[in-house]
């Protein structure tokens, strides 16, 4: 067994999935389903991905599928007698094929890999599946870089080529094109600016090493990729837009005393690498408009859009990151969001936090969880497996 099959099937099994269960959980009821559908972004490129890659699905007596972020197929399409097979193992409209509810599968796997894979027939956790093969690819917002989704075609052993993974790899990029095709012409032609000021955009939810995104307020962009700690100390920056003194930031940085010098070296490597238009001193600060996804994420939560910030939220932040400021930082943003979709009651969004790695073993949002669904949800069994397992690990 390929070694991204068997890690996946150890998740599959620690989510309490079953190898005898036939049918994948419906999580979107047909009335739901139609209203999420209509407001997802790849709503717009589904008639090109159905065009391009719908017909061929069909040539071969294969199945296209497109999912939503969370695993919750919004279109399938495909021969209609081969449609028929794929209800008996749940790969329906509304059903959902993440690993922790449907085992090892395509369609899970890219999502939670973030990358392109394929399943074969076998490596399929659950037994009613192993006769079919996939392969599928994530959709990533063309601006943003979020993933919005994934694109999967699924069929049987006709399919277990290169040619249909590099087909699938060049359907979702060419979706990714569409979309970022359709904001500009949305958008409309743009006016040339004058200089403005630089403006700084900071990417670090769920990545060790963060992302700046510089304009130079002519329309000139770039973006660097910082190392680990000069991404602790932009963000250090970033949270305190008065400033910060050397002694101020290398207490925040710092888990142990270390010296002035150390702490200069770092800043004048950070400031050759930035210019001195950008990181002032005395005190230390960024100059320009500075806007960072974790500052998003609290805003959002705080102008009361719950739904919008769990979708932002890409996961902990600098999570490798041990400097006392950044783990506060961290742990305020964590705490800010967890509250919100704790005291919400809505089970989309506390099944949102669950499903995720750093949520998977929060045993208050489970229970809550439970209350919240109700008794004749196809989510109970899952949630009542996980809170049992962590009463079994927590004793």
């Amino acid at each position: 067994m390929r070694a991204q099959v068997a890690e996946s099937w150890h998740r599959s099994a620690a989510a309490g999935v079953s190898v005898d269960v036939a049918e994948a959980p419906i999580t979107l009821a047909d009335d739901s389903l139609r209203d999420h559908r209509e407001a997802h972004p790849l709503a717009q490129v589904f008639p090109l991905l159905e065009d391009v890659l719908g017909q061929a699905a069909r040539d071969c007596d294969a199945i296209m599928a497109v999912s939503d972020a969370s695993a919750q197929l919004l279109w399938v399409c495909g021969h209609p007698q081969v449609l028929r097979k794929a209800e008996t193992i749940g790969f329906v409209e509304g059903s959902n094929w993440d690993e922790r509810f449907a085992g090892t599968n395509a369609p899970g796997m890219a999502l939670t890999l973030d990358k392109p894979v394929n399943v074969i027939g076998q490596e399929h956790f659950r037994r009613s599946v192993q006769r079919w093969s996939c392969a599928a690819s994530p959709i990533h917002d063309p601006l943003t870089g979020s993933l919005l989704g994934v694109l999967d075609i699924t069929g049987g052993d006709q399919i277990v080529v290169p040619q249909t993974m590099a087909m699938v790899r060049a359907a979702a990029r060419m979706a990714e094109t569409e979309l970022a095709h359709l904001r500009l012409t949305a958008s409309g032609p743009q006016e040339p600016r004058p200089h403005q000021g630089f403006a700084l955009t900071i990417e670090a939810l769920g990545r060790q090493e963060a992302l700046l995104g510089i304009d130079d307020g002519s329309g000139r962009r770039s973006t660097i990729r910082l190392s680990p700690r000069h991404s602790e100390i932009l963000l250090l920056l970033a949270s305190a837009p008065r400033g910060l003194s050397g002694d101020e930031l290398a207490v925040l940085l710092y888990e142990e005393d270390n010296t002035a010098s150390t702490l200069r070296a770092e800043l004048n490597r950070l400031r050759n690498l930035l210019g001195d238009d950008l990181l002032a001193s005395r005190p230390y600060r960024l100059v320009g408009e500075v806007s960072g996804d974790w500052l998003g994420v609290q805003a959002t939560v705080l102008a009361g859009d719950v739904v919008g910030a769990t979708r932002s939220y890409r996961g902990p932040l600098l999570p490798r990151s041990t400097s006392p400021g950044v783990v506060r930082l961290r742990e305020e943003v964590e705490s800010t969001l967890r509250s919100a979709v704790l005291h919400s009651g809505v089970p989309d969004l506390m099944s949102a936090w669950t499903r995720s790695s750093w949520g998977s073993d929060d045993y208050e949002m489970w229970t809550a969880q439970r209350a919240a669904v109700g008794t004749g949800s196809p989510l109970l069994p899952l949630i009542l497996g996980q809170i049992a397992r962590l009463d079994r690990e927590l004793a």
